[in-house]
């Protein structure tokens, strides 16, 4: 396959609903696109990066820098290019793992469009469809976090997950599981509690939770390890797993029990393969996580998802979970499932006309 050039796009997507976390509030998606374009085909792969260096150090802005001063061009000095050979063409890139996602993302995409194979396929997929969970952000209050559920439930999702922070976790927690029995339910805190909170982060325990996702810092395995023991509530960990190696260490150390696997964070789907296969091979059941995708992204996690290990309902939430208009068509939700695209490399296109409405910036790299 030979790149004949790729282009960079900026998008800003209006969110139906502020989205709060214990880093900060979004009220628009502002992602970055990858279009590599080859011979045969062209392909798409989205950023997860964020406006700011919250979730992450990325963040769009020096995700699109990064991919037009640095990884498109080291990229395209590959002979016999495939998306197995753009990590190792990157490997003495250190961090950027989101922006590298994109762009190996694109590439894999192009390459399975011009031969015709599905993503699913190619992942090693083995269903057509799978359960779905819904992320629920941190709201004014209790009574308006229990409308925002009892919505999703309607909806049909399967599985509510509650952001938490110090100050918002026991009592919105307990509100929820008063008011919808048993409803799988789980929290994430996103790195907001320290090795102090073991304690008050036990509370928890009485409230028959699926897991509590990323309690500490990311790089604080060890603290994970000494909370694993101390609660009943399985951890499961999100920002410390960016690496296969990563995974096996939090799992032989015995820092969690569950791992989320999101794609950008880790470098990109073949990559999130194998964090699969790790945490399969120890007996670990893993879940796709999301970065409020548009319709690209979340088509890859969907296909992704369909793996044998991910045997928990992940954040692959319909398009208007987020978005009142998307930019590929819409995912519909049926029954707390999606289907699984089966096209061609996606699957799924943008709609030129939404794209070209929500596009704020563009840079086309000839190669």
């Amino acid at each position: 396959m030979k790149l004949t050039g790729v282009e960079i796009r900026t998008v800003e997507v209006p969110l139906v609903a502020p989205f709060r976390t214990s880093f900060g509030t979004e009220t628009v998606r502002r992602a970055l696109l990858v279009r590599a374009v080859t011979d045969d085909a062209e392909g798409w792969g989205e950023c997860g990066a964020g406006t700011g260096p919250f979730y992450s150090s990325e963040y769009t802005e020096a995700a699109a820098d990064v991919l037009e001063r640095v990884l498109v061009p080291m990229v395209a000095q590959v002979e016999h290019l495939d998306a197995h050979r753009v990590a190792p063409a990157l490997q003495s890139v250190r961090g950027h793992r989101m922006a590298k996602a994109a762009l190996e993302t694109a590439i894999l995409d192009a390459d399975l469009r011009g031969r015709g194979v599905s993503f699913a396929h190619a992942l090693g997929a083995v269903r057509d469809r799978v359960p779905c969970g819904v992320s629920v952000g941190i709201t004014e209050s209790i009574p308006a976090l229990l409308d925002v559920v009892e919505g999703y439930l309607a909806d049909g999702y399967l599985r509510i997950k509650l952001k938490i922070e110090p100050g918002w976790d026991v009592e919105p927690v307990r509100a929820v599981r008063e008011r919808f029995g048993d409803v799988l339910l789980q929290v994430d805190a996103n790195t907001a509690y320290r090795r102090g909170h073991t304690r008050h982060l036990a509370q928890l325990d009485d409230f028959d939770l699926l897991l509590l996702e990323q309690p500490l810092p990311e790089d604080d395995l060890l603290g994970h390890a000494e909370l694993a023991r101390s609660v009943r509530t399985p951890i499961c960990l999100d920002e410390s797993i960016v690496s296969a190696r990563a995974a096996a260490d939090a799992i032989t150390l015995g820092a969690c029990s569950i791992v989320n696997i999101k794609p950008g964070r880790v470098g990109g789907y073949l990559e999130a393969r194998r964090i699969h296969d790790v945490a399969s091979a120890h007996g670990i059941p893993v879940w796709c996580g999301g970065m409020l995708e548009t319709g690209l992204g979340r088509a890859a996690n969907l296909a992704l998802a369909a793996l044998p290990g991910f045997t928990l309902p992940g954040d692959t939430s319909a398009s208007e979970r987020y978005y009142a208009t998307d930019l590929t068509e819409p995912f519909v939700l049926e029954d707390g499932h999606l289907s699984v695209p089966t096209g061609p490399g996606l699957g799924v296109s943008p709609l030129p006309d939404v794209l070209d409405e929500v596009t704020v910036d563009r840079t086309w790299i000839p190669l």
